[in-house]
């Protein structure tokens, strides 16, 4: 059975406005819909949502022309770049906005998680805030009631229950948000990227709520996230949104495949001519990204790796920093290295360069990426504008006449183990 259908969706903003904000486009745009009875001229124009490219347009498509089905008890993980429409689509099914054009239909109660303290009143007690989304989602006061303890428990927020949700942290209010979310019986639950703000040991608690209300209950979950192992583990069908329009619709593990081996640049040199096209903005422009074996050759499990990042920097006497976080295929943090390049606030503008070297016998065999950030006496500057993947290759180890296998992990550092006899 159909949980959800997205029929021809999309969603038209004017940047920086509220309806078109001028008596002549608002007058044409009521005579040609209400009195002619045609199609909406501002339909037809607007630029695709690429935040990264200057527009043509005052109009924007945030997203254009989705359709797909989402069957009952299904776990559907969204994903795709910031600004690729996620949020906008889980807001359209959640009614906080109407679609432009299209139609969504959906079977049952919605209860939607869409950002920290959604439908929350600062001056009310979490309690108080229980019995206010309760009853915004149609719940009875007594239905509330024999599920008030299980909220609270879940929350872990019992000590502050009846404190006002003002004085929660970002991550209290998340888990008493969320824990309203799943408690009180809706039939689709919708989860936006929230669930990143709390803590590992929360995360894992949702994550295995999720599932207990999908495969046990045989209620459907939509769930963005940029965190790739967790889509794997939670949902059964992917969604790659890109720009707005819908890129692929697979399986969970096809789309995460997709989604790392098309947005994220090939295990080869990159290198961009043009610098107005390369990654980046108007202050930061990064020309080329290598990673390469030392010696020339594949990179294996025995190859020192080396990384370089050319970038042309635009911004004078400020303090830059750039930040090399790795990442496995599956999403888990390898490392994160943080270099302050101007830290005298005398950064230079100028093309530049950055190059450091993984040690060999340290990664294991598998796919990895790079996430290359930029800040700003301490702000974003450029946040995660150029994804970089590689593979690093298994050789075989021979010992003797004994063929050693890969190893599972992450590492595999050589160790300078001893044996005694004591």
């Amino acid at each position: 059975m159909t949980s959800i259908e997205f029929e021809n969706i999309s969603k038209q903003y004017r940047l920086g406005l509220v309806s078109t904000r001028t008596l002549s486009h608002d007058l044409n745009r009521w005579w040609q819909t209400a009195v002619l009875r045609r199609e909406d001229p501002y339909l037809k124009i607007g630029d695709t949502n690429d935040r990264s490219t200057h527009g043509t347009s005052d109009y924007v498509w945030a997203l254009r022309d989705i359709s797909f089905k989402v069957e009952q008890g299904d776990v559907v993980g969204i994903i795709g770049k910031n600004g690729a429409g996620k949020s906008t689509l889980l807001k359209l099914l959640s009614k906080v906005t109407s679609p432009t054009t299209g139609t969504i239909r959906a079977r049952g109660r919605i209860a939607s998680l869409l950002e920290v303290g959604t439908g929350f009143h600062g001056e009310m007690t979490g309690r108080e805030n229980i019995y206010l989304n309760g009853a915004i989602m149609g719940m009875t006061k007594q239905e509330i009631d024999r599920k008030l303890d299980e909220i609270v428990d879940f929350s872990g927020c019992e000590r502050y229950i009846d404190t006002p949700v003002k004085r929660y942290s970002s991550g209290m209010t998340v888990r008493l948000g969320f824990a309203v979310a799943a408690h009180l019986d809706p039939e689709i639950l919708v989860v936006d990227e929230v669930l990143a703000v709390g803590d590992a040991e929360f995360q894992k608690k949702a994550i295995g709520k999720m599932q207990d209300i999908s495969h046990g209950e045989g209620r459907t979950v939509l769930f963005v996230s940029h965190n790739m192992n967790s889509i794997q583990q939670l949902c059964r069908t992917g969604v790659v949104l890109k720009n707005g329009h819908l890129d692929f619709w697979d399986t969970a593990s096809n789309a995460v495949d997709y989604y790392i081996g098309r947005y994220h640049q090939n295990d080869t040199a990159m290198y961009y001519e043009d610098l107005n096209s390369a990654p980046g903005n108007d202050k930061i422009r990064i020309r080329s990204m290598e990673v390469s074996d030392s010696n020339g050759g594949h990179i294996t499990i025995d190859s020192e790796i080396d990384v370089k990042l050319q970038f042309y920097n635009y911004v004078a006497n400020s303090m830059i920093d750039c930040t090399f976080e790795l990442r496995t295929a599956d999403d888990i943090v390898v490392f994160h290295r943080w270099l302050n390049f101007s830290p005298n606030h005398d950064s230079i503008v100028g093309e530049q360069q950055i190059s450091f070297s993984i040690p060999a016998h340290l990664l294991n065999a598998g796919k990895y990426y790079f996430k290359i950030h930029f800040g700003e006496n301490e702000a974003h500057l450029l946040w995660g504008e150029l994804i970089y993947n590689f593979e690093v290759e298994f050789t075989k180890e021979v010992v003797g006449n004994l063929i050693l296998g890969q190893k599972p992990g992450i590492v595999r550092p050589e160790l300078k183990m001893k044996h005694e006899m004591l």
